[in-house]
């Protein structure tokens, strides 16, 4: 059982903010923030007193049950009553659990998503395209703002590579879960024989890092420019546009040669050097606290397989929690793609959950 002390301040951290709010003495900055926790808090209190009325109520059903004045149908009453209030109880417990959970302070981010071919050639080269557009149309579907930072495109009309960022209410958090090797399993156009072909994609998610999260001292970074290459127009390769950004502490490094002007290359570098960045030191906390178990969904590992499509079948399976849907032109569409990231969450919350009670 939680302990009660803690299920109360809840309920009166919920007071106390509500005091505040009404009191007209708060500034526009901690209102807003005061509102968020508010807001935030008004989705548990009823189960948290809910779960502390529990006992008293246990005890009430329990008077009527034993009472031998009570007639049966009030205390055949009062005994689905108490099996109800079982169930109700052990929901807002789990309720109260899940939201006690650290927080992750990145998942209210934007994200930063990068999609590059993998093995199988050309075929993979389409494979990331296929996932590029599932993307983009998950993000119209609700609503987020898209934007493609850069893009290489490969012989076939697929992809080699896209980075695009992905602006909207809490777009980490609904993302993070897509970093890994993406699988297809199908037989391309050009296949005569009907072979099922398989390939691959990379997809990794990196929460956006602002200036406050990454600071960058310019002694820490070498800056290259050279010729750009590729599609883009002639004024784009006759000019030292590209910027190449190395990261002298941890080795990472940035090429960008979209745009035409130095400037606004080595500034979309930079947003993507900042991300990398963030997301490397947050994945070395995480590699620190998990040193002593497994923890496959969210350690952002993108060396394992994490999901398959396989369109002769129809479906799509996320290996690490062992779910098929047979719902593949859905998915591809957007359609479905929620039902998988409520898996994947309640999948990684019960593994919370398990590491609080060890």
């Amino acid at each position: 059982m939680l302990p009660k002390e803690k299920v109360k301040n809840l309920i009166d951290k919920h007071i106390k903010l509500e005091e505040k709010l009404s009191s007209g003495e708060v500034d526009k900055k901690k209102f807003a923030e005061i509102s968020k926790e508010y807001s935030d808090l008004n989705e548990i209190v009823k189960n948290a007193k809910e779960y502390l009325s529990f006992e008293k109520d246990i005890e009430d059903l329990k008077i009527i049950i034993n009472d031998k004045k009570s007639d049966n149908e009030m205390k055949e009453f009062a005994n689905v009553e108490l099996e109800n209030l079982k169930q109700n109880f052990l929901i807002n417990e789990k309720k109260i659990k899940l939201f006690l959970l650290p927080k992750d302070q990145a998942d209210s981010k934007n994200a930063i998503i990068e999609i590059r071919a993998g093995t199988g050639g050309l075929e993979a080269s389409l494979f990331a395209s296929d996932l590029y557009k599932m993307y983009e149309k998950v993000s119209q579907k609700k609503k987020w703002d898209i934007e493609i930072i850069s893009i290489s495109k490969s012989d076939a009309g697929g992809l080699k590579e896209i980075v695009a960022i992905i602006k909207g209410n809490n777009i980490y958090s609904s993302l993070k879960y897509e970093s890994g090797v993406h699988r297809v399993q199908r037989v391309p156009d050009t296949e005569t024989q009907g072979r099922v072909h398989t390939s691959a994609a990379t997809v990794a998610v990196l929460p956006e890092a602002e200036d406050i999260d990454i600071k960058l001292d310019e002694k820490d970074l070498r800056i290259d420019v050279f010729r750009s290459s590729g599609p883009g127009g002639q004024s784009v390769n006759t000019t030292d546009s590209a910027v190449r950004i190395t990261h002298i502490p941890t080795g990472i490094v940035v090429s960008q040669q979209d745009e035409k002007s130095q400037i606004r290359n080595k500034e979309k570098g930079l947003k993507i050097l900042r991300s990398r960045i963030f997301d490397f030191e947050r994945q070395k906390i995480e590699k620190e606290r998990s040193k002593d178990r497994k923890n496959k969904i969210g350690t952002g590992d993108r060396s394992e397989r994490i999901r398959t499509y396989n369109y002769p079948q129809g479906r799509v399976t996320d290996h690490r929690i062992n779910l098929t849907l047979h719902k593949l032109d859905e998915f591809m569409e957007g359609e479905v793609f929620d039902d998988m990231i409520e898996n994947l969450s309640l999948q990684a919350q019960e593994e919370e959950l398990n590491k609080i009670s060890q």
